[in-house]
């Protein structure tokens, strides 16, 4: 997926592809142009790395550890991988780019469109949970829990490979320029339909995490009423009910909101007269969100820290082990 370039060179503009040459027209088949090497193509492929890696950690730490299975890490997993392979799609972007074919557009947009649909409703599944851990705490963690979170992973996956598939399989734009949208390959309509379900997801998020809110005020209410204190950190309640709690969900569904909507409007707003600029401005906050969901998320999980600690220093850690604690 790349941003329009009808009056400038792709070249010019990320380093990471070529216009055909203005010398091929009429019945003689075109020729790319061996394309240089801009900072643009390199700060695609450097964010990419940087992205893979981050991810990768993360779900090497939820996969390779047996007690990291509740539906909390099943969707934190989830959500990495959809990450790391934003981070492969980036680099592999810049590198097929450097010999540029149909093929490759076809596949690396494809695969964007996979990994960024799968992170997003990733994200609103993560929001889910947190709703019926709080609103269902009796029941959540349970065996039929996890059932039901496999299965939404698997139509969340499902559903992100089969939009992800449109462009390899004909929905595109190649043959047809005017039909393009602000993000070559992809056809104007097809970019309209997958904002417009990235607003969708959006909104059903937002509603997600609203109604985490009024879910912990009411139980913390009638927790002060009862003259009951929960211990800090045992509640989604005392969580999101203190002021410290709430602002940091105030940054979480910032950043959120700031990385995919401002793509999400201009997919459904903009068309291949646009200007390039405008789809890099708004489509590299999308992509950045790989980069910051495992910090806001996955990193921000006291399990999920404590082994990667045990990872990185296993002699401290089992020096913990046999040192009692105060309690």
């Amino acid at each position: 997926m790349r941003p329009n370039a009808s009056e400038m060179s792709w070249e010019e503009s990320s380093g990471a592809d070529a216009f055909l040459s203005p010398d091929h027209r009429g019945g003689h088949p075109p020729v790319r142009e061996s394309p240089a090497v801009t900072a643009w193509g390199v700060v695609l492929c450097v964010s990419g790395t940087a992205i893979t890696a981050e991810n990768a950690v993360v779900v090497t730490a939820i996969l390779a550890t047996p007690s990291l299975r509740a539906p909390v890490f099943l969707l934190l997993a989830s959500l990495g991988l959809a990450d790391l392979l934003a981070g492969v799609a980036l680099v592999a972007r810049f590198l097929f780019c450097l010999a540029p074919s149909d093929w490759s557009e076809l596949v690396t947009s494809g695969l964007l469109v996979t990994s960024l649909s799968a992170s997003l409703c990733s994200l609103m599944g993560v929001a889910l949970d947190r709703y019926l851990s709080l609103s269902h705490a009796l029941t959540y963690g349970s065996g039929r829990s996890r059932r039901r979170a496999a299965f939404l992973l698997l139509l969340v996956w499902v559903g992100a490979c089969a939009m992800g598939a449109g462009p390899a399989m004909g929905w595109h734009c190649l043959d047809e320029p005017a039909s393009c949208s602000v993000a070559p390959p992809l056809t104007r309509t097809y970019l309209s339909l997958l904002c417009g379900g990235f607003l969708a997801a959006v909104a059903v998020t937002l509603q997600l995490y609203a109604g985490i809110c009024r879910v912990a005020r009411r139980h913390a209410h009638a927790i002060a009423t009862q003259r009951h204190f929960l211990p800090s950190g045992q509640s989604y309640a005392g969580k999101y009910g203190s002021g410290r709690g709430f602002s940091r969900l105030v940054l979480v569904l910032g950043v959120f909101v700031g990385c995919w909507m401002p793509f999400s409007l201009w997919g459904l707003l903009g068309d291949a007269s646009s200007p390039p600029l405008y789809t890099y401005a708004t489509l590299t906050p999308a992509a950045f969100s790989s980069l910051l969901n495992p910090l806001l998320y996955s990193l921000r999980n006291k399990d999920i820290r404590k082994v990667l600690l045990q990872a990185c220093c296993p002699r401290r850690h089992a020096a913990q082990m046999h040192c009692p604690e105060d309690v």
